[in-house]
């Protein structure tokens, strides 16, 4: 058992440490070069890696947005055509929302929170470099559509019907559809590995209430992408079905409804605005108390805020549709909840000017600095334009008007780009030998501000008069022009204002092993001193501003006085501590840098990019040798308690190897599962959603549906299934023995739930219901290509346990395999039955 005495009682470690450990962590820690660099995992490198690619994606986005205010400059502009501009305002659109903005976060979650943690590494290194690669493969593929003429033309937004294969035909929509779906996998990925870092690999001693407010808010940015990416995710693999093969989702001719899109879409769309801003604003809360040089005012209060934002968020994805005839008992109460999500905002940024009014005058005016107060400006325009939106009557007028894409650019710039940009120049020393130019950063600040709100100031007079979004010309009688002019004008301004932090980049970031010493004398642990290996030991936290409560943490952590100063087992290791109170339970052994990571994101991206041209075979071959490379990668995760327990220093002895509810690995599958039943919340939703629709197209009768013994021989399958997962977790053999029994009783529960989905296809279609009749025969088959998915995963799963257990990996003592599969085969059980009750039993019940 892992020593959990209270940390607070324990004296670090001032005997002097013997020689070769810091080589020892050198060399182990090591980054790969040459080719090999690809293979690289340390969380500085990807982070990187990740945080460039969304850069440059924010910059072609950028440019194309340059294209259109060019268009829209003076009236009646023939610089591209009607297509070109609506591919190229769709690619703007996706590329800032879903290439740019939630993966740099994403990156900044990645290359600071290890650091603002003092953790060797996040828990699972090799699914964050799978992540960016993923993203950076299928992101790119993606943009270049557009030099192709197959970008999509239907919005960010893809509303159906113009979306479906009538009005879209070709591939363009496609290439939408799967390209981004992917990457939302990818972000999904990200998030998980971000939710178990932050909660399991925090420092001894640092209890929630002194995790620093980046960690808080990209805790909750991170449980926000859990619970809202699903509903996009589903929504276009509803789409993408309807338009390969006809079952009518959206089409109002089969009982569907093309406002099911709108509901899934901005259940994740508007919760997005917000995923995006709080990690923003977590930096923020980050960057001011450094420069005020006093601790953040109202700590626990924009702890509060933040949850209470991402809560409120979920409220509001109405809020977009004020215009598409819904109840006025709805718009009521979606009005009331926009107005309300003001409030925690406002929490934030009252604290912040607390924070510096307490400085008494030592608040310092440079880069950074000024980043923030032009987002303080910037962001408060957004919000007052946005409780003004709030207001039915209001919105109705300025809806799909140029007033809105102001209010959007003013939320989300000003949000998240301004406070982007002052990351950019305050956390740059901590992995550039170099700072970023003081000149040079002002330069960039006031032409971006100034361009910025020449632009958008003028586009909410444009919208006011009544210039609406999406048109690419218009006539010079409609009085426009002038304020156009102006807006492209800002534009290029702020073009050049991105060109200036782009010099500067070129002319001082120079990455090292080692970064500048904390210039700015802040007081959270990235600023402690750091190699490849992050700290050269984990020190035990006693307040919110160690730094400034500890005065020799440093050289102690430089000296290994804290906790693990070495490589006990030869390897990548780092701490992991409670959830709550932070006390050490056990280390991980960390997988290191690898190809499987690598060309799994090249063969699972190269399976759905064939799948957008519709070449199968190709396709399905990519997928398998994905699925392939990724048992090789799993094969390594599950490394034994062999070498433990270990001495990390300080009178501590922990294991290294943990199953159940304390391992990691088990904290990340109930994660998923969470994923997962996002999701099919989402189904039962468009289920429901679709009957108040088309009840017509619902059975008329009992005897319009399959006999209830055949659900009811599915549903007995499927808890069959679960018995024997339960039941084979009790057979297994002692370390070194292997029985049959084990590997047969996982086969058997998989096979059964095989069984089962198949069961269930079979008596549908036996009745005559097809998918592609109705909208009620879409559904039902969706329930079964949801529960398909899963038994599929099931089953890969256990024969990867089976194969752990011939080859003597699996016993009474190393089981984490089994554990995990018994979870996800426990859930997937859970749906199928929820699914049964559902579609068998809600019919019979109306």
């Amino acid at each position: 058992m892992a020593n959990t005495t209270n940390p607070k009682t324990v004296l670090p470690n001032t005997l002097p440490r013997p020689e070769g450990e810091e080589e020892q962590l050198l060399r182990i820690w090591a980054a790969p070069t040459g080719w090999r660099w690809f293979t690289a995992v340390n969380n500085t490198t990807v982070g990187l890696l990740y945080l460039g690619a969304a850069f440059v994606f924010f910059v072609l986005a950028g440019l194309v947005a340059l294209v259109m205010r060019t268009q829209l400059a003076v009236p009646e502009n023939n610089l591209v055509s009607q297509d070109l501009y609506n591919q190229l305002f769709t690619m703007h659109g996706t590329t800032m929302m879903f290439l740019f903005a939630v993966p740099a976060l994403e990156a900044l979650g990645v290359l600071l929170l290890p650091q603002m943690l003092a953790a060797r590494d996040l828990p699972f290194p090799r699914l964050s470099a799978f992540a960016i690669w993923a993203y950076i493969i299928g992101g790119g593929v993606f943009f270049t559509t557009i030099f192709y003429d197959l970008a999509p033309k239907g919005g960010w937004f893809m509303y159906p019907p113009l979306t479906l294969t009538e009005y879209s035909p070709g591939n363009n929509a496609d290439f939408w559809l799967l390209g981004i779906g992917f990457i939302e996998i990818s972000a999904i990925a990200g998030a998980i590995e971000i939710i178990v870092g932050i909660l399991r690999t925090r420092p001894p001693g640092m209890s929630l209430d002194k995790l620093p407010i980046f960690g808080w808010s990209m805790l909750v940015f991170a449980g926000m992408i859990v619970v809202a990416f699903p509903a996009v995710i589903l929504a276009t693999m509803y789409l993408e079905i309807e338009r390969s093969f006809g079952w009518p989702f959206f089409t109002a001719a089969g009982g569907g409804d093309p406002l099911l899109w709108q509901h899934l879409f901005w259940f994740f769309g508007h919760p997005e605005v917000y995923i995006i801003f709080l990690p923003a604003a977590g930096l923020v809360s980050m960057i001011i108390p450094t420069m005020a040089r006093t601790p953040l005012v109202g700590y626990k209060l924009i702890v509060v805020a933040l949850i209470a934002t991402g809560f409120f968020s979920f409220g509001l994805w109405v809020h977009h549709m004020f215009a598409t005839g819904i109840p006025s008992l709805s718009l009521a109460f979606f009005s009331a909840t926009s107005m309300a999500v003001a409030v925690p905002s406002g929490i934030q940024i009252f604290s912040w000017i607390a924070t510096i009014a307490s400085s008494k005058g030592r608040f310092q005016l440079n880069t950074p600095s000024l980043f923030v107060l032009g987002m303080l400006f910037i962001f408060t325009v957004g919000g007052l334009t946005g409780v003004m939106v709030a207001m039915v009557p209001f919105d109705w007028q300025a809806h799909d008007t140029h007033f809105i894409v102001a209010h959007l650019h003013y939320v989300l710039v000003g949000g998240m780009v301004f406070p982007l940009f002052a990351t950019f120049y305050y956390w740059a020393p901590m992995v550039s030998t170099r700072m970023l130019s003081e000149r040079l950063g002002k330069w960039c600040f006031w032409l971006m501000f100034i361009g910025f709100n020449i632009t958008f100031l003028h586009m909410h007079i444009t919208g006011l008069i009544g210039m609406p979004r999406r048109v690419w010309t218009y006539s010079e009688a409609s009085g426009w022009g002038p304020y156009n002019f102006a807006s492209t004008v800002g534009a290029y301004i702020i073009g050049a204002g991105v060109l200036v932090f782009i010099i500067d980049m070129m002319r001082n970031f120079r990455v090292g092993t080692h970064g500048m010493s904390n210039p700015w004398q802040a007081g959270t642990l990235e600023w402690l001193p750091t190699d490849v290996y992050s700290t050269r030991s984990i020190p035990h936290v006693t307040s919110r501003d160690p730094l400034w409560d500890q005065p020799n943490l440093a050289e102690q952590v430089e000296a290994g006085e804290h906790y693990l100063p070495n490589a006990p087992t030869g390897g990548r290791e780092t701490i992991v501590t409670t959830a709550i109170e932070a006390k050490p339970q056990y280390v991980i052994q960390m997988l290191g840098p690898s190809w499987t990571h690598f060309f799994s994101a090249v063969f699972t991206a190269a399976c759905f990019l064939l799948l957008t041209i519709k070449v199968v075979v190709p396709a399905i071959v990519c997928g398998v040798l994905a699925i392939a490379i990724f048992l090789v990668w799993a094969w390594e995760l599950d490394k034994g308690p062999y070498k433990g327990p270990i001495d990390i220093g300080a009178g501590f002895k922990l294991p290294v190897y943990v199953t159940g509810p304390v391992g990691h690995g088990w904290w990340a599958m109930i994660i998923l599962m969470l994923v997962a039943g996002s999701l099919y919340f989402a189904y039962l939703f468009s289920y429901l959603y679709i009957w108040t629709v088309s009840p017509g197209r619902w059975p008329a009768d009992a005897a319009s549906l399959p006999v209830l013994q055949w659900p009811a021989v599915s549903a007995l399958s499927f808890i069959a299934s679960a018995a024997f997962f339960a039941v084979a977790k009790g057979t297994l053999p002692e370390p070194g023995e292997k029985n049959i029994l084990t590997p047969l009783l996982v086969l058997l529960g998989a096979l059964l739930s095989v069984f089962a989905v198949y069961l269930e296809i079979w008596c549908q279609w036996q009745i005559g219901l097809r998918p592609a009749e109705s909208s009620y025969g879409a559904l039902v088959y969706m329930s079964g290509v949801l529960d398909g998915e899963l038994v599929f995963a099931v089953l890969m799963m256990s024969l990867f346990v089976i194969a752990r257990h011939f080859t003597g990996k699996l016993d009474r003592v190393r089981f984490a395999s089994l554990e995990n599969t018994n979870l996800l085969a426990y859930y997937t059980v859970a749906q199928a039955l929820t699914g049964l009750l559902i579609i068998h039993g809600f019919p019979r019940m109306i």
